[in-house]
């Protein structure tokens, strides 16, 4: 008698695209449909705080955060979808970094033993509007995530009005890939009906590759158990996404506790999203490229 495949999802996006937004109504519909789920939170930085934005789901969830090196995360999300499939659970959401190559996912799962337990079901990418003037390596991440979506999930729009995707494709004929985004192949954040998202597979594009050094060209700042306020950390924003002093910032986030409740923060230079949570930790990330850590650390300490 064979043994049922495990169905994993990827669900992908450039950072502070919305993913673990997504991901929270997508898994209350899985679970709603009677899904044995788990959700595997894939992140090569040292903490993820994202876990914690899904406290509220009843399923299971699993973190592989950080590493000595890639070989070793890699070896590390093996080995952790491995011990998922022998859980008994019937699908599984992984969301890595916004920093992701997707090659990394297609590739483990051809591999020897996990090509016989998983089936891969859906990719998801989830596109912010308002990405703009990203370097070529975060082009190329954008590329490798958005050209193998079964569907391009677009987020943060307004007004129910449709999204020029011109941007997009642009980037992704940048790497030689044919795909060309059109309407019929977008969804929207504020107008999901998963009934229809539930069988969108995923594509395969040809695309250039390039070696993208995640070590060197991204990197992420903690502050742990500091008293950071709301109101201080929004004071610095300007400062911190305007003056490249500071390295390429494109996201804050973490939590902060403030008037005997926590509160999730995430800040883009876009938005500023801060939305009280029951659960949180003493810790605020600054995420980007080619950080000058020194200079973060004097500003948002000098208070």
């Amino acid at each position: 008698m064979g043994v049922n495949m495990v169905k994993i999802d990827l669900v992908t996006g450039y950072l502070g695209s919305g993913k673990t937004t997504f991901i929270k109504k997508y898994a209350k519909y899985l679970i709603d449909k009677g899904e044995s789920l788990c959700i595997l939170e894939n992140d090569f930085g040292a903490i993820n705080v994202d876990m914690m934005f899904l406290d509220d789901l009843e399923c299971g969830k699993e973190m592989i955060s950080g590493a000595c090196d890639y070989d070793c995360h890699l070896r590390r999300f093996k080995t952790k979808l491995i011990q998922i499939a022998m859980m008994g659970y019937t699908r599984v959401i992984v969301e890595p970094s916004g920093i992701y190559d997707t090659d990394e996912f297609f590739d483990c799962l051809r591999e020897d033993p996990l090509d016989r337990l998983y089936e891969i079901g859906n990719v998801f990418c989830i596109y912010d509007i308002d990405t703009k003037d990203l370097s070529y390596e975060s082009k190329y991440i954008l590329t490798s995530e958005s050209s193998v979506c079964g569907k391009l999930i677009i987020s943060k729009r307004e007004n129910n009005e449709l999204v020029d995707l011109n941007y997009i494709n642009s980037i992704i004929k940048e790497f030689n890939c044919n795909r060309i985004f059109t309407n019929e192949d977008t969804v929207y954040t504020d107008n999901l009906d998963f009934n229809k998202l539930i069988n969108s597979g995923y594509k395969s594009y040809d695309h250039i590759k390039i070696p993208v050094n995640f070590d060197n060209n991204y990197d992420s700042i903690y502050f742990l158990n500091s008293n950071i306020k709301i109101d201080y950390l929004l004071s610095k924003k300007d400062i911190l996404f305007n003056n490249k002093e500071y390295g390429n910032i494109v996201r804050i986030k973490g939590f902060i506790y403030e008037n005997n409740k926590w509160n999730k923060i995430n800040i883009t230079d876009k938005i500023n999203e801060i939305e009280p949570i029951e659960n949180g930790q003493k810790v605020i990330i600054i995420i980007g490229e080619n950080l000058n850590k020194e200079s973060i650390n004097n500003l948002i300490l000098d208070n």
